[in-house]
């Protein structure tokens, strides 16, 4: 049998911990449910308090707070330009509930749900709907523009347009692809390391300097995960505005 303390993969397993059954669909609480919730929370506790007292000269949370706005705000900025701060809460959310839901699986015995590929997904394809719906609507017909580049020549349309096609459909795919595969390689690694720590009791000392290192740097993949996939959200959300 094995050991399920020292399986990697066993960490990424959705257990429930309150049963709920409605018409015979199943509606529990798990794990993954309660790291969501904890991560809701978090978000809301960080930007409530560290906003509520708007001093002159901010304290921790709120100066952490205005530095998180101005960070997405000067990534719509740069990546769509003005016109896109219209669409900042959007972008904002997106940004905070995959950096949250990353760092919360690095707190001990807590799940990280964007390790799970109908999580990442999920998230994806609202960034895909979001930004196809919204270039319909401002553009009209006029949107399939963004599977001719500028100054292609006709006669390279067939070819051409079919890959820009599927490059525009598999958007979701690679979205959630890339931060589902990061987190749970970085998190098995984790666990693999600390296994063997395990295994050789006091000669463990290399394989836990190791996950003291490796843990450092899943903090920073997570952050910076979280950065990419808020980066190619502002950029389907250009090609949304502006076309090519």
């Amino acid at each position: 049998m094995v050991d399920f303390m020292l399986d990697p993969l066993h960490q990424f397993v959705i257990k429930p911990i309150l049963n709920i059954k409605i018409a015979g669909i199943d509606l529990s609480f798990t794990n993954s449910s309660f790291a969501v919730l904890v991560a809701v929370v978090m978000i809301y506790l960080l930007f409530s308090i560290g906003i509520r007292s708007k001093k002159l000269i901010p304290d921790r949370l709120q100066a952490v707070g205005e530095i998180c706005y101005y960070l997405v705000a000067g990534l719509i900025n740069d990546n769509v330009g003005p016109r896109g701060q219209k669409y900042f809460s959007f972008v904002f959310s997106i940004f905070f509930f995959v950096l949250f839901g990353n760092l919360v699986g690095m707190i001990p015995y807590m799940f990280t749900f964007t390790s799970h590929i109908i999580v990442t997904f999920t998230l994806a394809m609202i960034v895909f709907l979001f930004v196809t719906v919204l270039g319909f609507v401002r553009h009209g017909m006029k949107f399939f523009g963004i599977l001719t580049p500028k100054g292609l020549p006709n006669f390279l349309l067939p070819l051409l347009v079919p890959i820009e096609l599927i490059s525009y459909l598999s958007r979701p795919i690679s979205l959630s692809v890339r931060l589902f595969a990061n987190m749970m390689a970085g998190h098995t690694m984790m666990k693999v390391f600390a296994g063997f720590a395990v295994m050789l009791g006091v000669f463990g000392v290399a394989p836990i300097l190791v996950n003291t290192v490796l843990t450092g740097f899943e903090i920073a993949i997570s952050i910076l995960q979280a950065y990419i996939f808020t980066i190619l959200t502002c950029v389907y959300l250009n090609d949304a505005i502006h076309l090519h």
